[in-house]
């Protein structure tokens, strides 16, 4: 039984070394067709500008602020829009009135919070706000 033990592992020993042995085969890559270069359009400078002279960037555009969120629905019947910073909607058309989740909130002085754009309003304090809003009015 040792003897049949011994000759499965040299016999196993040298069947491995033989893939370790061998270098494997490159194959050659295809040769790379070049395109012969199309004749392009003619840059001419701007008139007015001086040659050699670098051309000035354009102004960046401004990136437009989100109308909707994509976890919040907005108020219903209300101009507004979403402002990602505050996490809330801004009311356009009511000045620092913002909604979310079902709720309005107001900023005059001091927090309050109601169920409808137009009130009744009940007084509440920066926890009582979304936290971007508590934030941004932080005294």
């Amino acid at each position: 039984m040792n003897s049949t033990v011994r000759l499965t592992l040299i016999t196993l020993a040298l069947g491995l070394s033989a893939c370790t042995v061998r270098e494997p085969v490159e194959q050659p890559l295809p040769p790379i067709e070049s395109v012969p270069p199309r004749p392009g359009p003619a840059v001419k400078p701007l008139p007015g500008s001086q040659p050699g002279t670098q051309p000035s960037k354009p102004a960046a555009i401004p990136k437009p602020m989100p109308r909707t969120s994509a976890s919040f629905a907005p108020p219903p019947g209300g101009a507004s829009h979403w402002d990602p910073k505050l996490g809330v909607y801004v009311l356009e058309k009511k000045p620092n009135t913002f909604y979310r989740q079902r709720t309005y909130y107001r900023y005059d002085g001091g927090w309050s919070w109601s169920l409808s754009p137009d009130g009744p309003w009940q007084e509440t304090d920066s926890s009582g706000v979304p936290g971007g809003l508590g934030r941004a009015f932080a005294q």
